[in-house]
């Protein structure tokens, strides 16, 4: 018989603290016996919990589909000897899981499936993921029950947060991710900071904002700094995906220009329609921000580049990535190209690895990503790169880039920032996960997976190519899907990316 976990609230914050501290070592050993082998017995829990900000979650459809992102993280049962608790807050449709197990190259999916606990809390509330776990002692049991041996296993979440500390403690297992102690390194101004100190450029601009009186100051100084300067970039603390970025645009008046700010900070264009400024400026107070100027230049891009450091303070370089953003301001993403362009990877790869020594040194430990923008006017001109914003957790791009991983089984070379498959050919993907329409609405995950049968977007091992859909469960009530096309030159994967928009609008349609 396990023994019952306590609840929650019987935890004091003290013991808590202790028993995370106490239970960080075991990380380290677990991470020395398996990163070595393949083949060595251990538990990953997973709770692909987005525990962000309520209000900011609201402006994402079909968030709870979120979690299904990181059930590329089944790409741990490729060891034949590792167990796997992934935990939802709905039930996952079993077609998507059968979805995942046929592609795992090499191991028979009921033997997969069988090292395979799936749980769900059976809660649709727009509350996040560890919170609902944590209302439910009996469900920290099974999660617990599923864990064969607890000193050969982690917790593995999106982000982390004092709710996913105690739910570690409670589990008796190590967090792996970063100490929530550490956060604010990866708010916008925690960034900020971190950057000054790598010795990385980054855009003119405050930090520590706490109101609309701050932001207008900011606002004042930075034009009376940059005359020139027609927009700048308000930012909220801790948003994500660039929804809670603000652009403002001066107004082109040569009367008191601390009143004309003042007059025209309401009108910010926020990145989604229905925001409003009462309701920006209340998140504003809430949780703080900065603002910053709007670079601009002939051509710029906005690249992206994750790491992990190990849990003994190593700093390893993941991927590069080309954001693709959109919105009113251009400031949410959309997706992703991988890799990032040759002419700039390398710059963007090296100023990421200052940035992460700088924060290993703090203590920060586990995977993140570091937003980057890079310019120039002159084609001639060498590229300059400016660092925005660091995200102390799982983003956009981890999910794709597992993906890769998931199917092919290859590995990046750090010195090129290429990822090349065991036949030792290069791998580049688009990914996406917001590929909505009204007329994707209503089709059910069996209808996906017969367009994709019939029409053959199946990611094939053999020309190592194709399409791997997430979000399914979103698919129905939402018209929103996720998609990686893969291929073998950056031409192949745009012609795969098109055919496919063609042939499921042309199938849904079809149906209708």
């Amino acid at each position: 018989m396990i023994p019952r976990p306590p609840f929650a609230s019987a935890l004091s914050l003290e013991q808590e603290l202790a028993e995370f501290e106490a239970l960080k070592p075991r990380l380290s050993e677990v991470w020395d016996s398996i990163s070595g082998r393949d083949d060595l017995p251990h538990t990953s829990v997973v709770v692909p919990s987005l525990t962000l900000d309520q209000a900011e979650m609201k402006k994402l459809e079909g968030a709870s589909f979120y979690e299904e992102r990181l059930l590329f993280l089944l790409i741990r049962l490729r060891n034949p000897r590792a167990r796997v608790v992934f935990v939802t807050s709905q039930p996952v449709h079993p077609l998507v899981l059968e979805y995942y197990f046929q592609l795992l190259v090499g191991i028979p999916a009921s033997h997969a499936r069988s090292r395979l606990t799936l749980l769900c809390a059976h809660d649709s509330s727009p509350r996040s993921l560890t919170e609902k776990i944590l209302e439910r002692p009996r469900l920290i049991e099974r999660i617990r029950h599923g864990i064969v041996d607890r000193s050969r296993a982690y917790l593995t979440v999106f982000n982390s947060t004092p709710l996913e500390r105690k739910l570690a403690v409670l589990l008796g297992i190590p967090l792996n991710g970063v100490d929530p102690a550490l956060n604010t390194h990866g708010t916008k101004s925690g960034s900020r900071k971190i950057f000054r100190e790598a010795g990385i450029a980054l855009p003119d601009g405050f930090e520590d904002l706490r109101d609309d009186r701050d932001i207008e100051s900011a606002l004042v100084e930075l034009k009376r700094r940059k005359p020139g300067l027609r927009h700048a970039v308000v930012k909220l603390n801790d948003s994500f995906s660039g929804e809670g970025n603000a652009v403002f645009r001066y107004p082109g008046t040569s009367g008191d220009l601390a009143e004309a700010v003042h007059a025209m900070l309401p009108s910010v264009e926020f990145s989604v329609p229905w925001e409003t400024w009462d309701d920006y400026h209340a998140k504003f107070r809430r949780m703080g921000g900065i603002a910053e100027e709007f670079l601009e230049a002939s051509r710029k891009m906005s690249p992206s580049v994750q790491l992990r450091v190990d849990p003994h303070g190593t700093v390893v370089p993941i991927s590069t990535h080309d954001q693709i953003l959109g919105g009113p301001g251009g400031q949410v993403f959309l997706g992703c190209l991988f890799p990032a362009a040759d002419e700039y990877r390398m710059l963007i790869h090296e100023a990421a690895m200052r940035i992460g020594t700088v924060l290993a040194a703090k203590g920060v430990m586990s995977r993140f990503a570091v937003d980057f923008l890079v310019m120039r006017d002159d084609a001639s001109a060498p590229w300059e790169a400016w660092a925005l914003e660091i995200n102390l957790r799982m983003g956009g791009t981890t999910h794709p880039y597992l993906a890769l991983q998931f199917l092919t089984g290859g590995q990046l070379d750090p010195s090129t920032g290429i990822f090349h498959s065991p036949r030792g050919s290069p791998k580049f993907y688009r990914a996406t996960d917001n590929l909505q329409s009204e007329t994707l609405r209503g089709l059910l995950p069996e209808d996906l997976i017969e367009i994709v049968t019939i029409n053959s977007l199946h990611y094939s091992h053999n020309s190592e190519s194709g399409v791997l859909f997430h979000l399914i469960g979103a698919l129905s009530q939402y018209g929103k899907l996720g998609m990686t096309a893969i291929g073998n030159t950056r031409e192949e994967v745009e012609a795969i990316y098109g055919k496919t928009l063609r042939i499921l609008g042309h199938e849904a349609a079809m149906g209708r």
